[in-house]
């Protein structure tokens, strides 16, 4: 189960998030209205002109046809923008039963950049490179926790533009995370400090400090797993979680 620490920083990070993901959910819902408007005026001018079939009405005809397929499919990609935001708070805000199960990082992964979109808004760039993984033993809702700060950080340490790399890899009985980010890096201090519950390097009121740690103790303790990472003042930081394989896996209740 999860501590009350990693509970109270889950809902902070979800509030932290909910602005941004209203955001995200409100643009298409206001592009879709808008263009259901359009598409229903368009639908009455279709009306006159098909009761009088001449080859000038059929050709304004075709036109407004057109027009309406073109809003239609900006429509169909706001919906699934929707869904994939929806998709992703869902697998986040999930509570994972006591028993461990089959987790497919690479899909959890997309379904946290997913909702860390709102997040990273347009100032970061974000680059995928994921090689197939087997399936690992663990709990979806713990791990995407994970990702999620980790991901949030990332973008938090970018003043400005900037890029976040996200690769998976299986290392011989381990499969390997990497986020990897262009941001501000830490200070030899900060690193030494870095897992230490109460620790942050972000203003008063913006961190509660127990993101990392609470990572750590989710990966080593709940998945048998390591954590770590580099990082360098003004070059970034890359912090690498690797995951025994099914067949080595030791997952404590």
């Amino acid at each position: 189960m999860s501590s009350p620490a990693s509970e109270l920083h889950q809902m902070a990070s979800i509030g932290r998030l909910l602005a941004g993901i209203v955001h995200e959910i409100n643009t298409p819902i206001g592009s879709v209205f808008s263009n259901n408007e359009v598409i229903l005026r368009s639908l009455d001018m279709l009306d006159p002109l098909l009761a009088d079939p001449t080859p000038e009405n059929l050709a304004r005809a075709r036109n407004i046809l057109a027009t309406c397929q073109s809003l239609a499919a900006v429509d169909r990609l706001a919906c699934d923008q929707i869904r994939s935001v929806i998709r992703g708070l869902k697998t986040f805000s999930r509570v994972d039963p006591a028993e461990s199960k089959k987790v497919d990082i690479n899909t959890l992964l997309r379904d946290t950049l997913k909702l860390t979109q709102a997040e990273f808004r347009k100032r970061v760039s974000v680059e995928m490179d994921f090689q197939e993984l087997p399936e690992v033993d663990g709990y979806p809702q713990m791990l995407s926790q994970v990702f999620l700060n980790l991901l949030v950080n990332a973008a938090q340490a970018i003043d400005g533009e900037g890029r976040i790399r996200v690769s998976t890899r299986v290392e011989g009985e381990m499969v390997c995370i990497t986020i990897a980010d262009s941001g501000r890096g830490m200070t030899p201090q900060q690193k030494a400090n870095a897992f230490e519950a109460g620790f942050t390097t972000k203003p008063v009121g913006e961190g509660t400090g127990l993101g990392l740690s609470i990572a750590r103790e989710i990966v080593e303790e709940k998945h048998g797993g390591t954590i770590d990472f580099e990082s360098e003042v003004g070059v970034g930081t890359t912090f690498t979680i690797r995951i025994p394989a099914p067949h080595t896996r030791r997952v404590q209740p």
